[in-house]
This record gives C-alpha cells, sequence and structure tokens, in this order.
C-alpha cells in the first residue's frame, strides 16, 4: 500500500510524568496506550527522577516516542508564569533538562527524540525573539539532530529553522484559539474545550483542511505534523481515544514524526 499523503500522517502527543514526589497528574499509562509521542516533564515544573525513569520505561515499552518538555525553573506555579530571564541562563536550563530526561530515556532503552518548550514558556517563545533564540541554541548545543515542537509560525520554530533544526508544527485538540491563530488564554473562559466527540471531530476537520474555528467564530488556518491532547485535562484519556479513533476512520494514519 502506498504511503498516505503527508497532509494525512499525524502524531498524536501529550504532556506526561507531570506528578512530583507524592503527587500524581493525569492517567500517564492510559494514554501511553493512545498516543505516540510524549512529552515528559524533566523536574523545573513538574516531575522528579522517580517519575521521569518510570514514564521513560513505559513509553519506551510501547514504542512511544520520548520528548523532553522543557520549561521556567517554576515547580510552585506549574511552568505557567512567565519568567524574565537572561539567554544564557534559559538556554543552560533548557540544556539541563534535556539531559536529564535523555539519561533516563537511555536507561530505558531509549533517548529523547525531541523537544517541546511548556505552558508559559511555549507561549512566550510564539513572540519572543530573545527566548525563542535560547531554547533554540540550547537544542542546537545538546545535539542538532532533535526537531523542535511547537506553535505554527512561531518566533520559536523561525529561530529553529535559520538554525538549520528539524520544526514540527503542532496544533491543540482540546484547546481554544484565537483569531491570530495563537492559543487564548486559560483565564479566558473558552481557553479548554470539554466535548471529546466534537474535539476528535474538529481535529479531523483540521488534518483534512488546515483550519479550525476560534473562539470569535472566524476561521483561521492551523496545519500541523501533530495533534496535543493535554495529559492533565478533566477527561484526558477519554479525549485521547476519541480524537485517535475519529481521525483514524477518516483514513488518517497515526505514527510519531520523530523515531
Amino acid at each position: 500500500m502506498s504511503e498516505l499523503p503527508a497532509t494525512f500522517v499525524v502524531d498524536l502527543n501529550s504532556d506526561l510524568g507531570e506528578g512530583f514526589g507524592i503527587w500524581t497528574l493525569g492517567d500517564d499509562d492510559a494514554l501511553l496506550e493512545v498516543v505516540t509521542s510524549a512529552n515528559i516533564a524533566c523536574g523545573f515544573h513538574a516531575g522528579d527522577p522517580n517519575t521521569m525513569r518510570r514514564v521513560c520505561e513505559v513509553a519506551t515499552g510501547r514504542g512511544v516516542a520520548i520528548g523532553a518538555q522543557v520549561s521556567y525553573r517554576d515547580l510552585a506555579g506549574f511552568g505557567r508564569r512567565s519568567i524574565d530571564i537572561d539567554q544564557l541562563s534559559l538556554t543552560n536550563d533548557v540544556i539541563c533538562q534535556i539531559a536529564a530526561l535523555d539519561g533516563f530515556a537511555r536507561v530505558a532503552g531509549s533517548e529523547v527524540r525531541y523537544v517541546k518548550p511548556h505552558g508559559a514558556l511555549y507561549n512566550r517563545t510564539v513572540h519572543d525573539h530573545h527566548q525563542a533564540a535560547a531554547v533554540t541554541a540550547a537544542v542546537a548545543a545538546y545535539n542538532p539532530a532533535l526537531p523542535l515542537l511547537g506553535l505554527p509560525g512561531s518566533a520559536l520554530l523561525s529561530h529553529a529553522e535559520q538554525a538549520g533544526l528539524q520544526t514540527v508544527a503542532e496544533a491543540f485538540a482540546d484547546r481554544g484559539y484565537t483569531a491570530q491563530a495563537t492559543l487564548v488564554s486559560r483565564t479566558h473562559p473558552a481557553a479548554l474545550l470539554h466535548d471529546p466527540e466534537a474535539v476528535a471531530q474538529r481535529m479531523v476537520r483540521m488534518v483534512h483542511t488546515g483550519r479550525v474555528q476560534s473562539v470569535e467564530g472566524t476561521e483561521v488556518a492551523v496545519s500541523a505534523r501533530s495533534i496535543c491532547v493535554h495529559g492533565d485535562t478533566p477527561g484526558a484519556v477519554a479525549m485521547a481515544v476519541a480524537v485517535r479513533k475519529a481521525l483514524v476512520e477518516a483514513g488518517v494514519e497515526i505514527r510519531p514524526f520523530a523515531s
């Protein structure tokens, strides 16, 4: 059978390993049965050595690609507070996180295969060229073969492309979009979507047409190689199952972008 056009091949990713110590968040094991890529917290916004090792082992056993979910040093705020930090310090913080997770991935028989910023760092690097350059510099220094996963049209992906890194555009199944194709603030009542079937059909439409409806009701262009379902969202497992089922039924091949 010939390979489907690239438009109809997508990856499903989720933020995992976001517990800390005795506290758990989300159902990592269930989501690792559904997604093809795992954005694993590296200890700065969530995660700890025990969690990182366990999630890496489960992901490796299930053939799920491991990605470093890097963030600001913000455990108390879960990485959702934007921080002003000089470029070199941010670069070094990102290198530290990638290296830590890569160690546990290698012990599990795999390796870190891509990098994705988390939370406020993700949103900040959509527009902030200094911080986007800092994250890009970290990936280029640690392993320039690692793809960077980010929002289409972001400063992050622009800097990564200029640095010769592979970039992967991402869409969010369960997040609202603005008319500018950016993510709605989590303070907005439409920031999170909760209906699994509606979200699933929205992603089928996005894959086939490259468009989603914004919270303002306008159509915006969103074309992506990977779709994120947040692991900490209520009903995340049902959401991920519904999205995967709908995509497969629509003739979309689900596979990791990084192997």
